[in-house]
């Protein structure tokens, strides 16, 4: 939710002619990484839709979230455009790139954990996973997603904004003091049930390994690999957004902008980070990809099936 040159009315970028306005450095590193989130996501969405065969709940998912993260990325490029190139001083464009980069960000979010929560039930539920986790019911969860994501991008369009009373604005004017503070309280929540959902498919997995003990050796070695992935996932997670979440709670617009601009990057670049984790890594993408590439798939590369409770 960067919406950071219109944190305060006095750092508004002039717009009157002949008045040259700097370009800041942070705001080209935004745009910059919005445009590689971009590039990124919409190679995933085009595999996804272009390959008939990924049409499994979980790539319904991924999918979810790299739209989700290719509008967020999106909205970094727009609100670079709004800064220098448009006069956003105009409050509809200001609204506009509010409620995109709101309503993107959260779709991310609750995005990833519906994927959390899928390869939750894929492993407490293994032997009725495939039958109970239709493809219906995983569109109706990422249509109930996105209508959340909506509502609350369209909250600052509907009155909840700053615009005529700038003693209540956030670090990311518009939005209020009260909105940013919500909006973080639930992103941690929704950090505290991912890490409880991901300490649950440790035990589960780990419960799995010590019951085969005849491939015991093979499945210690396969989950310590697995809980090391599952940890280095949920770390990249905390260290992208709690930063960023900790600091709406407690700052407001007075504070210098230098702050929220050093929270706000690393929240971004887990758009980057998440088609590397949730895409990139499953082996039906990586086939997918090659095939688009070079017309071939690696004699290296599995061809064991993944499924949503892999890691």
């Amino acid at each position: 939710m960067p919406f950071l040159r219109t944190l305060t009315p006095d750092l508004q970028p002039a717009t009157t002619a002949g008045v040259v306005q700097e370009v800041s450095p942070w705001d080209i590193a935004l745009c910059v990484t919005g445009t590689f989130i971009s590039c990124e996501n919409a190679l995933v969405i085009a595999v996804l839709f272009y390959t008939p065969t990924l049409r499994a709940p979980m790539f319904i998912l991924i999918g979810s979230l790299a739209v989700s993260d290719l509008l967020a990325g999106l909205g970094l490029i727009l609100n670079f455009i709004f800064t220098y190139l448009i006069d956003d001083s105009v409050e509809s464009v200001t609204l506009l790139s509010v409620g995109l980069l709101i309503s993107a960000f959260s779709a991310s979010v609750f995005n990833i954990l519906a994927i959390t929560v899928d390869r939750y039930l894929s492993l407490y539920n293994a032997l009725t996973y495939h039958t109970e986790r239709t493809v219906t019911f995983t569109y109706m969860m990422v249509v109930f997603i996105w209508v959340t994501c909506v509502t609350l991008g369209l909250l600052p369009a509907l009155g909840w904004n700053c615009l005529k009373d700038s003693s209540t604005c956030s670090i990311c004017r518009p939005v209020t003091k009260n909105n940013a503070v919500a909006l973080a309280v639930t992103f941690l929540l929704v950090f505290a049930l991912m890490m409880q959902l991901y300490l649950q498919i440790c035990k589960i997995a780990l419960r799995h390994a010590q019951q085969i003990a005849v491939q015991h050796q093979f499945m210690a070695i396969s989950t310590t690999k697995g809980v090391s992935t599952l940890s280095a996932i949920l770390c990249a997670f905390g260290v992208c957004w709690l930063p960023f979440a900790m600091y709406s709670i407690v700052a407001d617009s007075s504070y210098p902008m230098i702050y929220t601009y050093a929270t706000v990057l690393p929240a971004t670049c887990c758009s980057v980070i998440n088609p590397v984790i949730y895409a990139f890594r499953n082996p039906d993408i990586q086939k997918s990809l090659w095939m688009a590439c070079c017309g071939c798939v690696p004699s290296n590369l599995s061809l064991r099936p993944r499924t949503s409770s892999d890691v």
